[in-house]
């Protein structure tokens, strides 16, 4: 096989940064989150946050978060760089907002696409 390699839906693996990102989309938003850094915006980022989900004290599953970042106030910004979504991945979106994030009032999650 020659050329760029590719995921299941057509997204193409890209490095930024020495890492390696599952698309072209989320090493943006890498790229983005380190301007944003840069700016004084966020103080850090981190990628692939792995998140279980629990619901009445039993792990339901695991989601792995594309991107966490933590504001200058302490507050967390959750961020999903999506091209193509799955009916699992709406699901696990759905169960980390109503289970993680519910009385969670300083974190947030966002959505690139």
């Amino acid at each position: 096989m020659y050329g760029a390699r590719r995921g299941k839906y057509g997204a193409v693996r890209t490095e930024y940064g020495g890492r390696r990102y599952a698309s072209k989309l989320e090493a943006r938003c890498a790229a983005e989150l380190d301007l944003r850094r840069r700016a004084g915006e966020i103080v850090s980022w981190e990628p692939q946050v792995p998140v279980d989900i629990m619901v009445d004290g039993e792990k339901v599953c695991r989601y792995i978060v594309d991107f966490r970042a933590v504001m200058p106030d302490g507050s967390v910004e959750w961020i999903e760089a999506k091209g193509m979504w799955t009916d699992a991945a709406k699901l696990k979106a759905k169960l980390f907002k109503a289970a993680y994030l519910k009385g969670r009032p300083n974190e947030r999650y966002a959505v690139w696409t």
